[in-house]
């Protein structure tokens, strides 16, 4: 099923933008961004709050969830909209709906509405992250990209690492809705500055078909899969019958995509953008990346409190330098590639870093903190390097129409690495803690055993017990960090074998 939308005119004769409008373009799109980062992370330190005012305990983790999934689904839809409408009436509606939303968030009287409100505000979300960053494949040369996409990925720094703490401020001294109020003049100011600073915009002039069929078997697969991913990262169990219902509806949801792909006019996801080896290669290695990311910091924080005295809070000091570390690597990878004019060098470096830090890491005392800093910075480096390079990449290898879409998939594919992520190293870790704890635990489940060792309320053991109950811990992280480091490697044999396609310095019309 399709329909033609009724393309508005272009507007006049299409000229290059000078670096100083370039400039403000990309400061208004690092609030648009930081808008859209700030939501995925604000709400975890109001959850408890949170759910004790809404009495709905059991909906906590869908509170990011629904979000995280919402945005993974609506970035390719995005991508495609504004090839086809033009990238400022879709990142104006992208605001207009996440401010809706933040408002309904803000109101809500129950956690099943506050769900609903995450879902719209994903929507809203996923567009400003993935319409922002095709903007400026729209007014800058691929070559010059880099620079501008380190950019980007300071922006997102920013959100992530100023979330919990605006959020756990505004919680503490005002109350919780405000970290869904206080988007308001975030988001006014966005939207205003998106209108001025992208008038010279180009608008499709050629009408096109709206792939609305493939858009709904594209939601409907994809949220179904997602679902069934974040509910082994909350604890369900693999094989558990609902999960594999949900498994069974996205393969099938996924196969009439494809179906409807290759007859649609003007598919939502062109499938020949997916045959592009450096395309699917691109995708590949930002998917790995963020398994990796998330390997990072779920994986630290939970090792150290599981394993010796330490706090949340000096967890949590232990991650501040692997947020600084993969802007830093995106911010090393763009200039690089902007005065070298390639890619896949810096890209091989990156993939390379990770998996060595990871294995170093897993066999590092976890309470040895300057060594753990020192590897997991290298690894946050190296994760840096490869998110612009693959991003641009794939711009690279696409005709400038594409060039929505295609950034759509690549931030599609951030989005499924973090949700797959969580799913496969939680699930690796509750194996291993299961498999390795000695017999007076294994009454206890994993998830019960990672709370109580946390908490200091493991039932009372001998200290040759205690040394077993540690060591098996040790172990089980120890290999968890390997099966990381394995996948990551998978990213430097996707970088010796993808050929590289030279970046071209020619400046889009705007």
């Amino acid at each position: 099923m399709s329909v033609t939308p009724s393309s508005p005119p272009a507007t006049g004769k299409p000229t290059t933008l000078t670096d100083r409008e370039i400039r403000k373009v990309v400061a208004g799109l690092m609030v648009a961004i930081i808008l859209g980062g700030l939501e995925q992370t604000i709400v975890a330190v109001a959850l408890p709050r949170m759910a004790a005012d809404l009495q709905g305990v059991q909906w906590l983790a869908w509170v990011i969830s629904a979000y995280l999934i919402a945005v993974a689904v609506s970035t390719p839809i995005y991508g495609k909209l504004g090839d086809l409408y033009g990238r400022r009436a879709m990142l104006s509606s992208a605001i207009i709906i996440f401010l809706g939303a933040s408002v309904l968030c803000a109101m809500a009287s129950s956690m099943p509405m506050m769900v609903g409100a995450r879902i719209l505000q994903g929507i809203g979300g996923g567009g400003l992250l993935s319409v922002s960053q095709a903007i400026i494949a729209d007014i800058v040369s691929p070559r010059e990209r880099g620079r501008y996409q380190g950019y980007i990925s300071v922006s997102f720094a920013i959100a992530s690492v100023a979330g919990p703490v605006a959020g756990g401020l505004l919680t503490e001294y005002l109350s919780w809705h405000w970290i869904f109020w206080v988007n308001l003049p975030i988001g006014l100011a966005a939207y205003l500055i998106s209108q001025r600073t992208l008038v010279r915009l180009s608008r499709p002039s050629i009408k096109r078909s709206v792939d609305v069929g493939g858009a709904l078997l594209l939601t409907a697969g994809l949220t179904t899969l997602l679902i069934a991913i974040s509910r082994v990262g909350h604890g369900t169990a693999i094989l558990d019958g609902y999960n594999m219902a949900l498994a069974a509806m996205a393969v099938l949801f996924m196969a009439a995509f494809v179906w409807q792909e290759k007859r649609a006019a003007e598919p939502i996801i062109p499938l020949v953008l997916l045959a592009n080896p450096i395309v699917a290669a691109s995708c590949v290695l930002l998917f790995i990346a963020f398994i990796e990311l998330i390997a990072l910091t779920i994986l630290i924080p939970l090792r150290l409190q599981m394993l010796t005295a330490a706090g949340a809070d000096r967890a949590a000091l232990q991650l501040v330098p692997l947020s600084v570390a993969i802007p830093a690597g995106a911010y090393i990878g763009g200039t690089l590639m902007a005065r070298l004019g390639q890619y896949r060098n810096i890209q091989l470096v990156g993939a390379s870093m990770v998996p060595v830090s990871m294995a170093l890491t897993a066999y590092t005392d976890p309470a040895a903190t300057g060594w753990v800093i020192l590897f997991t910075t290298l690894a946050g480096i190296g994760i840096g390097l490869q998110l612009p390079t693959s991003t641009v990449a794939a711009q690279n290898a696409v005709a400038q129409r594409h060039i929505g879409v295609t950034t759509g998939l690549a931030s599609f594919s951030r989005s499924v690495g973090a949700a797959v992520g969580i799913a496969i190293l939680t699930a690796a870790l509750f194996a291993l803690l299961q498999s390795y704890m000695p017999a007076t635990l294994t009454e206890l489940s994993s998830a019960e055993t990672i709370r109580q060792m946390i908490e200091g309320q493991l039932p009372p053991v001998s200290d040759a017990a205690r040394a077993v109950l540690m060591s098996s811990g040790e172990k089980a992280f120890r290999h968890t960090f390997l099966i990381s480091a394995l996948i990551a490697a998978i990213s430097v044999v996707l970088c010796l074998r993808v050929p590289e396609r030279a970046l071209s310095e020619k400046r889009p019309p705007a």
